[in-house]
Protein backbone atom coordinates (compact mmCIF):
# COMPACT_ATOMS: atom_id res chain seq x y z
CA UNK A 1 0.00 0.00 0.00
CA UNK A 2 1.40 3.63 -0.64
CA UNK A 3 0.70 7.18 0.74
CA UNK A 4 2.09 10.19 -1.26
CA UNK A 5 0.96 14.01 -1.94
CA UNK A 6 1.49 15.95 -4.73
CA UNK A 7 2.04 19.04 -2.20
CA UNK A 8 5.26 16.93 -0.57
CA UNK A 9 7.95 14.09 -0.55
CA UNK A 10 7.92 11.43 2.43
CA UNK A 11 9.92 13.58 4.94
CA UNK A 12 10.02 16.88 3.05
CA UNK A 13 8.48 19.83 4.30
CA UNK A 14 4.82 20.45 4.87
CA UNK A 15 3.38 23.57 2.80
CA UNK A 16 2.74 26.20 4.60
CA UNK A 17 -1.36 26.12 3.28
CA UNK A 18 -1.41 22.99 5.33
CA UNK A 19 -0.78 25.14 8.34
CA UNK A 20 -2.10 27.23 11.27
CA UNK A 21 0.50 30.11 9.13
CA UNK A 22 -1.71 28.93 5.88
CA UNK A 23 -5.43 27.59 5.29
CA UNK A 24 -4.95 25.20 7.62
CA UNK A 25 -7.00 22.34 5.45
CA UNK A 26 -5.91 19.17 4.86
CA UNK A 27 -2.92 18.67 2.42
CA UNK A 28 -4.04 16.05 -1.04
CA UNK A 29 -3.34 12.14 -0.64
CA UNK A 30 -2.98 9.95 -3.19
CA UNK A 31 -3.60 6.62 -1.72
CA UNK A 32 -2.46 2.99 -4.11
CA UNK A 33 -2.06 -0.15 -3.74
CA UNK A 34 -4.71 -1.23 -1.95
CA UNK A 35 -5.40 -4.77 -0.83
CA UNK A 36 -8.18 -6.05 -2.70
CA UNK A 37 -9.95 -7.65 0.20
CA UNK A 38 -10.22 -3.87 2.29
CA UNK A 39 -13.46 -3.12 3.06
CA UNK A 40 -12.46 0.53 4.15
CA UNK A 41 -9.12 2.74 5.15
CA UNK A 42 -8.44 4.73 8.23
CA UNK A 43 -6.02 7.73 7.97
CA UNK A 44 -4.59 9.32 10.97
CA UNK A 45 -1.77 12.40 11.10
CA UNK A 46 -0.07 12.83 14.66
CA UNK A 47 2.98 14.83 15.84
CA UNK A 48 5.44 12.45 17.92
CA UNK A 49 7.65 15.89 18.40
CA UNK A 50 4.95 17.45 20.56
CA UNK A 51 6.51 18.83 24.01
CA UNK A 52 2.93 17.06 25.59
CA UNK A 53 3.54 13.65 23.90
CA UNK A 54 2.21 12.49 20.22
CA UNK A 55 -0.17 14.95 19.75
CA UNK A 56 -3.16 13.86 17.18
CA UNK A 57 -4.00 16.35 14.17
CA UNK A 58 -7.01 14.36 12.26
CA UNK A 59 -8.52 11.01 12.83
CA UNK A 60 -10.61 9.75 10.03
CA UNK A 61 -12.34 6.14 9.61
CA UNK A 62 -14.26 3.90 7.20
CA UNK A 63 -13.04 6.12 4.03
CA UNK A 64 -14.18 4.05 1.50
CA UNK A 65 -11.81 1.30 0.26
CA UNK A 66 -12.02 2.14 -3.34
CA UNK A 67 -10.74 6.02 -2.82
CA UNK A 68 -7.91 6.71 -4.83
CA UNK A 69 -7.13 10.65 -3.67
CA UNK A 70 -7.86 12.94 -0.87
CA UNK A 71 -8.28 16.42 -2.07
CA UNK A 72 -6.74 19.43 -0.39
CA UNK A 73 -9.34 20.25 2.24
CA UNK A 74 -11.72 17.19 1.42
CA UNK A 75 -13.75 15.59 4.03
CA UNK A 76 -13.94 11.89 3.72
CA UNK A 77 -15.14 8.90 5.81
CA UNK A 78 -16.00 9.72 9.35
CA UNK A 79 -13.71 12.17 11.54
CA UNK A 80 -13.59 12.28 14.99
CA UNK A 81 -11.72 13.80 17.55
CA UNK A 82 -8.04 15.54 17.73
CA UNK A 83 -6.36 16.10 20.65
CA UNK A 84 -7.79 19.43 20.89
CA UNK A 85 -11.42 17.50 21.25
CA UNK A 86 -12.30 19.05 17.74
CA UNK A 87 -13.83 16.93 15.16
CA UNK A 88 -11.75 17.39 11.37
CA UNK A 89 -8.17 17.91 10.66
CA UNK A 90 -6.31 20.64 13.16
CA UNK A 91 -3.51 22.41 11.51
CA UNK A 92 0.22 21.44 12.57
CA UNK A 93 1.54 24.16 14.69
CA UNK A 94 4.54 23.77 16.04
CA UNK A 95 5.35 26.09 19.63
CA UNK A 96 9.08 26.01 18.56
CA UNK A 97 11.54 23.77 16.38
CA UNK A 98 10.49 21.72 13.90
CA UNK A 99 8.04 18.64 13.88
CA UNK A 100 7.18 15.72 12.21
CA UNK A 101 3.58 15.21 10.53
CA UNK A 102 2.93 11.13 10.31
CA UNK A 103 -0.01 10.08 8.22
CA UNK A 104 -0.70 7.01 8.73
CA UNK A 105 -3.10 4.96 6.03
CA UNK A 106 -4.79 1.34 7.30
CA UNK A 107 -6.51 -0.52 5.09
CA UNK A 108 -8.89 -2.38 7.21
CA UNK A 109 -11.34 -6.27 6.31
CA UNK A 110 -13.73 -4.12 7.99
CA UNK A 111 -16.18 -0.82 8.26
CA UNK A 112 -15.63 0.64 12.05
CA UNK A 113 -19.33 2.15 12.59
CA UNK A 114 -17.54 4.46 15.75
CA UNK A 115 -19.18 7.32 17.03
CA UNK A 116 -17.92 11.30 15.89
CA UNK A 117 -16.60 11.44 19.43
CA UNK A 118 -14.24 8.33 18.99
CA UNK A 119 -10.49 9.30 19.24
CA UNK A 120 -7.13 7.45 17.91
CA UNK A 121 -7.29 5.50 21.22
CA UNK A 122 -10.43 4.27 20.22
CA UNK A 123 -9.91 3.95 16.65
CA UNK A 124 -7.02 1.65 17.14
CA UNK A 125 -8.59 -0.03 20.05
CA UNK A 126 -11.46 -0.98 17.28
CA UNK A 127 -8.87 -1.65 14.11
CA UNK A 128 -6.63 -4.19 15.81
CA UNK A 129 -6.88 -7.70 14.36
CA UNK A 130 -8.08 -6.22 11.53
CA UNK A 131 -5.17 -3.87 9.67
CA UNK A 132 -4.83 -5.98 6.07
CA UNK A 133 -1.32 -3.30 5.19
CA UNK A 134 -0.52 -0.34 6.64
CA UNK A 135 1.95 2.30 4.91
CA UNK A 136 3.05 5.97 6.54
CA UNK A 137 3.91 9.66 4.81
CA UNK A 138 5.70 12.31 6.55
CA UNK A 139 5.70 15.60 6.32
CA UNK A 140 7.87 18.08 7.98
CA UNK A 141 7.04 21.53 9.64
CA UNK A 142 8.91 24.21 11.34
CA UNK A 143 7.19 28.26 11.57
CA UNK A 144 9.26 30.85 10.47
CA UNK A 145 10.23 33.53 12.82
CA UNK A 146 8.13 36.94 12.53
CA UNK A 147 9.16 40.61 13.08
Amino acid sequence: MKLTSVEFLDGGELPVRYTCDGEGIGPPLVIGNVPAETQSLVLICDDPDAPAGVWDHWVVWDIPADTKEIPAGARIGTEGMNSWLKRGYGAPCPPSGEHRYIFHLYALDKALGLSETTNKAGVEAAMAGHILAQTTLTGRYRRQKTG
